[in-house]
């Protein structure tokens, strides 16, 4: 079972951490508001434990994702939390797999939420030819954890033989593809 434990204490401070109102404030996010203009490709701006400390134990973790015309979140995992999506500004298509393998879509708008439950393979996707889409999404874990799919199956050491044979394929069409996520 993965997620977040229940603490004894308020919070959690880190050993050496001297802390005041400056441990529970992130200041990552102030660059969205200075951004004169969107990023040229899917972009996400994180604030988990990893990035806020202060988050360690909470529960709770937020991330911001911002999505150029045609742009895609591919399809992922968060392992150890439900995540709720909310869209600022644009639309997008989104949905999720559940464990019987059934498809759940909508398009979303402007305003509208959508919950991926933990652990489902999930995606979105602007598939809007004009207008960017901004939206926000909040985590039931201060580490909710990514499994990008793509990148897992295509940009490790999984044998290309075991691809192959699950994907249906030959090991050059495996190859063809891992030389698309290789760095």
């Amino acid at each position: 079972m993965g997620g977040d434990p229940d603490i004894l204490t308020d919070f959690i401070v880190p050993e050496g951490t001297n802390i005041n109102g400056s441990f529970f404030t992130f200041t990552g996010m102030r660059v969205l508001i200075t951004q004169e203009t969107p990023p040229p490709t899917f972009h996400v701006l994180k604030a988990s434990r990893a990035e806020f400390p202060a988050l360690d134990g909470q529960s709770v973790s937020y991330a911001v994702l911002e999505f150029p015309t045609g742009s895609v979140n591919p399809p992922h995992v968060h392992p150890r939390a439900s995540e709720l999506l909310f869209v600022v500004q644009g639309s997008l298509q989104v949905g999720f797999v559940d464990t019987n393998n059934k498809l759940f879509t909508q398009s979303l708008q402007t305003g509208d939420l959508f919950i991926f439950p933990k652990g489902l393979v999930h995606f979105q996707f602007n598939s809007d030819s004009k207008n960017y889409a901004f939206a926000i999404s909040a985590f039931g874990s201060a580490s909710a954890g990514l499994v990008s799919l793509p990148n897992t199956l295509f940009n490790t050491t999984i044998d290309d033989n075991v691809l192959a044979l699950s994907f249906k394929t030959d090991v050059a069409t495996i190859q063809t593809l891992k030389k698309a996520f290789s760095p």
